[in-house]
């Protein structure tokens, strides 16, 4: 008789390994034999991929040298024309796009990321015509001196050379990408993820189009959105430069402890607003409102609101407009008696520790009240992912410690987090916010994609 073990498939596994179809199969008895064929099958299939890949990042590295010799007006020309067909192609890039969209849950908070529109596809072409029009970030002299040898020295930014970006169901981040790592002289390689495998594909091949005209369409690869492809480019060490991941917690994580190539983390955002004492009631209405609710499934979305407790009475007004769009709760005990009868009781949750360092990405917020200024302090210092932070307050002298004591990417005051993007920071288009503090923190548009290199012109000088 044959023994039947339980097995726990990941759906890739079994999508490619057992079927052909779309079946996904979370739990199957198998056979040891079975269970055997389907190891060494996906083996093979890995290593074949992996092979592939780096077939093709060879081709990508090679192209890279192509982007250094670059002129500024083709660069801005390309990027023109990309702008130009993506408004073109607005019916078959949501073609594309629909058919990721069937495949998720409407109510899944990664469908408004995924979403593609056209408002929102003429947003993009109008953020690639501002990047072709900013000045270029290379060739920039960062430092220059003479030695008392004659040696002349500049320090001049140049591009990084190949960067990957690992991220998830956000096709936007596709154009975005490729237009600013364009314009830094840097070649992309993208991995996005199942969610977006169809909506990317077209968005490449549209790009792609526009680079065979100019002979470049290897200085952007689309990997494979497989999870399998994810390590080999962690490790693509001769082919790669830096690796940014834009995406949830996990996802940045994984990264991290997985990648031998450079990363800069773009962490996800546990974002607060402390309305404090002496804060104005309608400025923190309306940037509590903003802040919330303008886009909850991005990374500058409200998390938790910290109140001071000589402010509760003032808390069913500040969240007004919360309870008007429905917007759940999870509240303190302080925080739950001010809202008793104030907020609809089916969103006014009481809030257990986990709430206050949770990334909702949805219409969710916790409400956390403190007795001072410091403790808001620490409770920021001890669940902030240092993204995003901002004080609604008058006293002046508070703000400014505030501002000063905060370690975050972007710290405001009276105003809402809503505006950490590289687009509102002047920026153009953005390819990722930085929590880290090495080579770049907060929006990172093109500066932060450039290195730089000692560039040393001499007469026959040697040294003694």
């Amino acid at each position: 008789m044959v023994q039947l073990i339980p097995v726990f498939l990941d759906d890739t596994i079994a999508r490619r390994s057992i079927s052909p179809g779309d079946c996904c199969i979370t739990t199957k008895y198998l056979s040891f034999y079975a269970l055997a064929a389907i190891f060494e099958m996906t083996t093979t299939l890995t290593q074949t991929m992996k092979e592939s890949l780096y077939t093709r990042l060879a081709a990508t590295r090679q192209a890279a040298r192509k982007l250094v010799q670059l002129d500024l007006n083709t660069t801005n020309t390309i990027l023109r024309q990309l702008a130009a067909e993506t408004e073109t192609q607005i019916p078959a890039l949501l073609a594309a796009n629909q058919q990721d969209l069937d495949r998720m849950d409407p109510t899944d908070p990664k469908y408004d990321r995924l979403l593609l529109n056209p408002q929102r596809l003429r947003d993009i072409a109008d953020d690639i015509r501002k990047v072709a029009a900013l000045p270029s970030p290379l060739g920039r002299i960062l430092e220059a001196k003479t030695m008392p040898n004659g040696l002349d020295m500049q320090k001049t930014s140049v591009p990084m050379g190949v960067i990957g970006i690992v991220y998830e169901s956000r096709p936007n981040v596709t154009f975005d990408v490729f237009a600013l790592c364009l314009k830094s002289g840097n070649a992309a390689v993208l991995k996005g993820s199942r969610d977006a495998h169809f909506s990317n594909l077209a968005i490449v091949e549209l790009i792609k189009k526009v680079l065979q005209n100019h002979g470049l369409e290897d200085v952007v690869l689309l990997a494979p959105s497989e999870r399998e492809a994810l390590l080999p480019i962690l490790s693509a060490n001769q082919y790669i430069d830096l690796v940014i991941p834009r995406g949830s917690q996990g996802l940045i994580d994984f990264v991290r402890q997985n990648a031998t190539v450079p990363v800069i983390e773009t962490g996800a955002g546990i974002v607060h607003v402390y309305f404090d004492e002496s804060g104005d009631l309608e400025k923190g209405q309306r940037i509590i409102d903003n802040s919330k609710t303008r886009r909850v499934s991005v990374c500058n979305a409200l998390d938790c609101l910290v109140v001071h407790r000589g402010r509760l009475s003032d808390l069913p007004a500040l969240l007004r407009p919360l309870a008007e769009k429905e917007v759940k709760l999870y509240a303190d005990e302080a925080a739950m008696v001010a809202l008793k009868g104030h907020y609809p009781a089916a969103l006014l949750n009481l809030a257990e520790e986990q709430h206050f360092g949770t990334e909702f990405l949805s219409m969710t917020m916790a409400v956390k009240t403190i007795n001072n200024f410091n403790e808001a302090l620490d409770h920021l210092d001890h669940y902030s992912s240092r993204h995003s932070e901002t004080i609604v307050a008058e006293d002046e002298a508070t703000c400014e410690q505030f501002l000063r004591s905060v370690d975050a990417a972007v710290v405001y005051a009276n105003a809402s987090t809503a505006f950490t993007d590289g687009g509102q920071f002047g920026m153009g288009a953005e390819i990722g916010i930085s929590t880290q503090k090495l080579h770049a923190r907060g929006p990172m548009a093109l500066p932060e994609l450039c290195s730089y290199k000692w560039i040393v012109k001499g007469n026959g000088q040697i040294r003694g």
